[in-house]
C-alpha cells in the first residue's frame, strides 16, 4: 500500500518536480554563464538578480522614485548648452537628496593612498593648486559657453578647492601620467551634456589646457561626424598619439536604444526602447577599455514628447502604467543596462564601466523659467564635509549592486557647490534665465574626474 500512494504520488508530481530540477539548473547555468543572461530580456535579468525589484513590482522602493529623488513629470529646468540647441532638448529636472553636513574640521593624517574604492566621507578643502588648468585657455577642447573666465562673471574662488576623502590621501593628477596609464586604450563617455562637461574637462586636464596640434581628431572611426544640416555631431573623439590613448564622447541622455518606427517616414516616432543599451554602445563596446555612464536630466514627458519617443519594453510598446511612469521608466533603464554591461564585462577583458551618480541642481526661489537662480558665490557656504556612507542616488548605487559595474559617487560632494553653476553668466542665455544645472569649467566636474583616476 506504502508503496502503491508512493508511486501514485510521484506519477501525479513528477512533472512539476522535473519542472523544479530542470529550473534550478537553468537558473544555475545563467548565474554561471553571463552570455546566457545576456539573452534574456531585461525584465528576467532583474528578476534573476533581484526577485525584489522585478517590473511587476514597482512598488518596490529600489525602483520607484524616492521622496527626495523623485523625476516630476511636467517640471522642467533649461538645458542652455548654446542657442543653437537642438529644440527637443530645452527641458530637465531632477532633485536628490538632502545632504547632512557640518562645518569642515581641522585637516587629519591621511596615510593610506588610494586604491580601487573611494570613501564616500570626505571634504572640500582650498587648494593652491587648483584649478589644474587656465579658465582662459583649453580652447582647443572647452566649450565657450562653459568657461566662465570667458564671461562677465567676476568672482572664481570655486576654483581653488578639492576633494579630500577621508583617511586617504589621492594622488595628484598630472595629465602625462594618467594618458601613461591609459596607453593604447579607450575612454568613453556616454550620456548627456553633463557627460559632455565631464569629457571637455579630462580633456583639458589631460593636456594642461595647453594647444596640442599632434593630437589627432579620430570622431569618424566611430561615426561621429556632423550629419548634413545638423548642429552638432553626436560624439567626438580625439587620439593622443604619444600614448595611443583616445578619449570620446557619445550623446545618449537616456542611455536608451532609439529606433525610428517608419524609417521612411520623416515625421515617423522613434521607439525608446529601455531595455536596451545605445545601438553605439553595442557596436564599439569591444573597442572600449573605460565606460563612463550617466542619465537623469532628460527623463520628462516634455522632452519625449518633443522627441517623439515612444517607450518599449521587450520589443513592444509599453501599456504598463506604472512602467511608463517617467520615473519608473528611468529607474528600470539604469538597471538594465547596468545588468546588460555587467554581462558584457567577463566577454572583454580589461574592460572597467563607471556609472556616474547624478549632478545635482541648484535652483532657488523657482526654476529655469520662474525666477529660479543660484546666485551664491561664497563657497562651502552649505558645509565642506559628507558625513553619510551611503550615495545621495539611491536608484545608481542600487542597480549597480551585486555587478561588477562601479560607481563614480559625485552627487553629495557636488550638492555642496552651488556656487560652481554657470548661473546668470551664461554667453547665450535668455534674460533673466540662469543655468543652475550645468558647471563653470574648470570646477566640479575636474573632481569628478580626479575621483575617476584614483579609482583607476
Amino acid at each position: 500500500m506504502k508503496g502503491g500512494h508512493l508511486n501514485r504520488f510521484f506519477g501525479r508530481h513528477s512533472c512539476t518536480l522535473a519542472a523544479l530540477v530542470l529550473t534550478t539548473i537553468f537558473l544555475w547555468a545563467g548565474e554561471k554563464n553571463p552570455l546566457f543572461i545576456s539573452l534574456l530580456s531585461s525584465e528576467e535579468q532583474l528578476k534573476m538578480y533581484s526577485p525584489d525589484l522585478s517590473v511587476a513590482d514597482f512598488d518596490s522602493p529600489a525602483l520607484l522614485n524616492s521622496r527626495d529623488q523623485r523625476t516630476e513629470e511636467y517640471s522642467h529646468s533649461h538645458v542652455m548648452e548654446d542657442t543653437e540647441e537642438d529644440a527637443s532638448i530645452k527641458h530637465s529636472d531632477s532633485a536628490v537628496m538632502d545632504i547632512p553636513v557640518r562645518p569642515s574640521p581641522e585637516r587629519v593624517d591621511e596615510s593610506t593612498i588610494l586604491g580601487s574604492s573611494v570613501n564616500k566621507q570626505g571634504r572640500w578643502v582650498a587648494d593652491s593648486q587648483r584649478p589644474l588648468y587656465s579658465g582662459f585657455g583649453c580652447k582647443q577642447w572647452l566649450s565657450d559657453m562653459w568657461a566662465c573666465r570667458l564671461t562677465q562673471r567676476t568672482d572664481f574662488t570655486y576654483e581653488g578647492y578639492r576633494w579630500q576623502p577621508d583617511n586617504c590621501e589621492m594622488r595628484d593628477f598630472e595629465g602625462s601620467k594618467f594618458l601613461r596609464r591609459m596607453q593604447d586604450k579607450t575612454i568613453a563617455f556616454i550620456g548627456d551634456s553633463l557627460g559632455r562637461q565631464q569629457f571637455q574637462s579630462l580633456l583639458c586636464m589631460v593636456s594642461g589646457g595647453m594647444e596640442n596640434p599632434d593630437v589627432e581628431d579620430v570622431g569618424w572611426k566611430y561615426g561621429l561626424v556632423k550629419p548634413r544640416g545638423a548642429v552638432r555631431p553626436d560624439g567626438w573623439a580625439y587620439r593622443f598619439p604619444d600614448t595611443n590613448t583616445t578619449i570620446l564622447y557619445y550623446w545618449s541622455a537616456s542611455l536608451c536604444g532609439i529606433q525610428p518606427i517608419h524609417i521612411t517616414d520623416p515625421a515617423t516616432e522613434f521607439a525608446m526602447h529601455l531595455d536596451q543599451p545605445p545601438a553605439f554602445l553595442s557596436q564599439f563596446l569591444a573597442q572600449f577599455h573605460v565606460v563612463i555612464l550617466n542619465t537623469g536630466h532628460h527623463w520628462n514627458r516634455g522632452k519625449l514628447r518633443a522627441n517623439r519617443w515612444v517607450m518599449h519594453a521587450n520589443g513592444n510598446p509599453v501599456t504598463d502604467r506604472k512602467l511608463a511612469e517617467i520615473g519608473n521608466a528611468k529607474n528600470y533603464t539604469i538597471y538594465s543596462i547596468t545588468r546588460w554591461l555587467d554581462s558584457q564585462i567577463p566577454l572583454h577583458p580589461g574592460l572597467e564601466v563607471f556609472f556616474r551618480t547624478i549632478s545635482p541642481r541648484h535652483f532657488l526661489h523657482g526654476d529655469w523659467n520662474t525666477g529660479g537662480c543660484c546666485d551664491n558665490t561664497i563657497p562651502l557656504s552649505r558645509g565642506s564635509e559628507v558625513l553619510q556612507d551611503k550615495s545621495s542616488d539611491p536608484v545608481v548605487e542600487g542597480a549597480i549592486r551585486g555587478t561588477k559595474v562601479k560607481i563614480l559617487d559625485i552627487t553629495a560632494i557636488s550638492e555642496l557647490r552651488d556656487e560652481g553653476h554657470i548661473s546668470r553668466y551664461s554667453i547665450k542665455a535668455s534674460e533673466g534665465i540662469n543655468d543652475c544645472l550645468h558647471w563653470c569649467l574648470p570646477g566640479i566636474p575636474d573632481a569628478w574626474n580626479e575621483l575617476l583616476y584614483a579609482q583607476l
